[in-house]
């Protein structure tokens, strides 16, 4: 397997701005991402410069003379299309989904907006606001619910609430992150993700946590979170969820690479959670994961998502 490079092939590259950081409620998670790609690409012997973006991101971009951008952003302004059509304007090819597609991706309502008009399954949900009659909602919603702010990552914000007390505090909670907040029905079942590489959809992963639901902490801190890579789905099943992720992501218009998160009902049913178009790469990350089971380590996996850039 190729992770080093030849002088030519990394040549080819030029010099690549891994970009991370940023200024969003993520960039601790991105601090990690953008550190581990960063190595990863060195150790290959491509010409790698870390730019830790924060508002005077257009000075730093110019500052370093880049070839192209490997965008490892998580959040605002990094995930939601605005330091992508940065790029675009100063003419430098970047990793990853493009402007219309990062934006829709980054904006949770939007894409469930978008997969129930095209008859794709995402459970049930409503937008919330201080006029929201709380019980009357949660019996809409069947009594238990996940209460989200439209536009953050990493589980930030978000609460599984059964009662209308906590219903409304929850929402006041996730404000602080989020003009807009939207509660989806729970999915009671197994929970797994699809990574996306190119054309290629990886092998699908089953999370397993002992905390309420896979939370920020599940996600990061914990050492406890199960990783199920072969998920444990008969093949029809991991077919049909491939077939589901890779359906998802295109609708979004989302290229390059990213990942799809999927809640499974009792019966098996699969339910469209959101699309990550720049999912983490970090230690406890899913995308290397499941580049992994199929034989793909870090360091190539880094490879070929900046070869998309090509």
């Amino acid at each position: 397997m190729l992770t080093e490079l030849t002088s030519t092939e990394s040549k080819q590259f030029g010099r690549v701005g891994v970009l991370y950081g940023g200024i969003s409620a993520e960039r601790e998670v991105s601090m990690n991402s953008g550190k581990a790609v960063s190595l990863a690409l060195k150790q290959s012997g491509v010409d790698v410069v870390d730019i830790d973006i924060n508002e005077k991101a257009i000075e730093q971009i110019k500052e370093a003379n880049i070839d192209r951008a490997f965008i490892i952003l998580h959040g605002a302004h990094g995930e939601d299309g605005r330091i992508q059509a940065l790029l675009e304007f100063m003419g430098i090819p970047y990793t990853g989904s493009r402007v219309q597609a990062c934006s829709l991706a980054m904006d949770k309502l939007r894409t469930k907006w978008l997969w129930q008009g095209i008859g794709l399954p995402t459970p049930d949900f409503r937008v919330l606001s201080e006029k929201t009659d709380w019980e009357r909602t949660l019996l809409e919603l069947g009594g238990a619910v996940m209460v989200k702010p439209a536009h953050e990552g990493s589980s930030i914000g978000m609460a599984m609430v059964r009662n209308a007390k906590d219903f409304a505090a929850a929402f006041h909670h996730a404000t602080q992150y989020d003009e807009t907040v939207f509660a989806e029905a729970l999915v009671t079942g197994a929970e797994y993700t699809v990574a996306i590489v190119g054309e290629e959809v990886l092998p699908p992963i089953k999370l397993e946590t002992d905390n309420i639901f896979y939370d920020y902490d599940a996600k990061y801190v914990s050492e406890d979170t199960r990783y199920l890579c072969p998920c444990g789905l008969a093949t029809e099943d991991v077919d049909r969820l491939s077939l589901l992720a890779k359906k998802a992501f295109t609708s979004v218009g989302c290229s390059g690479w990213g990942r799809v998160d999927f809640m499974a009902d009792e019966e098996g049913n699969f339910y469209l959670l959101e699309v990550n178009s720049v999912p983490g790469m970090t230690s406890h990350s899913l995308v290397p994961m499941a580049a992994k089971e199929n034989g793909v380590n870090f360091q190539t996996l880094c490879l070929k998502i900046l070869t998309e850039t090509l």
